[in-house]
């Protein structure tokens, strides 16, 4: 037996996940809460007890960690134009785990700095132009950017022709140059800057959380738990050499605060006479709703569907649907825990973050008459044949009624542009192993993959 464990430090709870690489199995996991107020090793030695009180004492060989503690990897963009490089900045950051938590487009004005400072990022993102296009944009904000106070990496992936003049406005600051994310009109180029925003996560940020002093513990360096979440969806989609993964996937993620959604696919059009409107899809992709969940953004829930809607299904009156929501929203610590009132309505508010991120997340499609007859235009990804759907969190797990808040995801005639599935058989992560497999798959991909499809709860079609 070769033990390695897997940590995720979490801004609520530090989870451990102990596997057997040698049989490509799960030992057991734990968690506890993650003390990054103080001292975040007090949260993970809780965690280390007892998950040996489960298993007895073991000598792990290897030790792996991500980490979305204090927030997470928190980052601004600016671009030209909202809809092109400000649009592939934000997919950028996103591809590379980070919490995009503003995005401006063209150019920075003295309130946008003020709500710049205010904010602190962990990194900026500075891009503008295409290659041999505009360049006074990129340099307008590199010289805004010059009269703060630095205090927070830049990464400059801009036109090619202005960026050294931009890392010599920003001379005092801590700069990295990347190639453009968009060089030419309507092609993206995000690899680089991913992996110049995870280097410095790891060479910066982790200080900056707490966490310098648990790395000593670790066989390799952390990344962004989101990041490692795309790891792993990308591998159970995908699959290996000698081991099939299974297809194109949506994969929902439900917290308290914000619902990420991961979608592995093409997402090409149907038809033959679709225009593709926007820049490409990437093909594995990350989306994050931060006004969609269920305590801290429960509002943005109610917004989304509608109180009478919520009400509805909760089998409550619109005001005590209000009441108690406003109630979860004091207390955001509170779980059902046998209050029926409490569990219909988290059961409704579920169902509502599910299909309201989800729609965001797929693209739409519209028809339209030309010369030549009809045609379609179609936004972002078509994920109408996507047949596999994951999904994950507390609302989720913790309920009898998964398959049904997880049949939200699924196309409604309610809504006939949205692209989402049609139909799609239902994984279920009750332990959060997502991010812990796709820490493993950077060394051991093949028990990763394996523990995996082991873990997973299939429930088949859902419709």
């Amino acid at each position: 037996m070769k033990p390695v464990l897997l940590i995720d430090f979490g801004s609520t709870y530090t989870k451990l996940t102990a596997v057997d690489v040698e049989n490509a199995c799960l030992l057991g996991t734990a968690s506890a809460y993650t003390t990054v107020q103080t001292d975040i090793n007090e949260g993970l030695s809780e965690g280390l007890r007892r998950l040996e009180a489960k298993l007895g004492k073991l000598d792990f060989q290897e030790t792996y960690a991500c980490s979305s503690a204090a927030g997470g990897l928190r980052m601004i963009t600016s671009g030209l134009v909202p809809e092109l490089t400000g649009e592939a900045a934000k997919q950028a950051s996103l591809g590379a785990g980070a919490k995009v938590i503003k995005v401006y487009a063209f150019q920075l004005t003295d309130d946008d700095l003020e709500e710049i400072a205010r904010e602190k990022p962990d990194i900026f993102l500075l891009v503008g132009g295409t290659d041999g296009g505009n360049t006074e944009c990129i340099l307008h904000n590199a010289k805004m950017l010059a009269t703060l106070e630095p205090s927070f990496p830049v990464v400059i992936a801009g036109n090619r022709t202005a960026v050294k003049e931009c890392e010599r406005i920003l001379s005092n600051w801590e700069t990295y140059i990347c190639p453009n994310v968009m060089p030419r009109f309507g092609v993206l180029q995000t690899e680089q800057t991913q992996k110049q925003i995870r280097e410095i996560f790891l060479n910066r940020i982790i200080k900056a959380k707490g966490l310098s002093q648990a790395t000593a513990l670790l066989s390799d360096i952390i990344m962004p738990t989101p990041s490692a979440v795309l790891q792993g969806v990308k591998l159970l989609a995908d699959g290996l050499e000698g081991q099939l993964g299974i297809g194109d996937l949506i994969a929902v993620d439900v917290g308290g605060a914000t619902t990420d959604i991961y979608s592995v696919a093409e997402g090409a059009p149907e038809h033959g006479n679709t225009v593709c409107k926007g820049l490409p899809e990437p093909y594995v992709k990350r989306t994050v709703e931060g006004d969609i969940g269920m305590r801290y953004s429960l509002q943005g829930i109610l917004d989304a569907i509608g109180l009478e809607v919520i009400a509805r299904r909760a089998d409550l009156t619109p005001e005590r649907t209000e009441e108690l929501a406003g109630y979860l929203k004091a207390h955001t610590d509170t779980v059902p825990d046998g209050d029926a009132e409490l569990e219909r309505l988290d059961y409704a508010l579920a169902c509502g973050a599910v299909e309201e991120a989800v729609r965001r997340h797929a693209g739409t499609i519209e028809e339209t008459y030309t010369m030549m007859g009809k045609a379609y235009v179609q936004e972002g990804k078509n994920l109408t044949k996507v047949r596999q759907l994951v999904v994950t969190g507390g609302s989720l797990i913790h309920t009898e009624k998964t398959e049904e808040i997880a049949r939200h995801a699924l196309y409604s005639p309610l809504q006939p542009q949205s692209l989402r599935p049609l139909q799609a058989d239902v994984w279920v992560d009750r332990t959060y192993i997502l991010a812990a497999m796709g820490l493993l798959s950077s060394h051991y991909p093949q028990a990763a993959l394996t523990i995996l499809k082991k873990e997973l709860e299939f429930h088949g079609y859902s419709e």
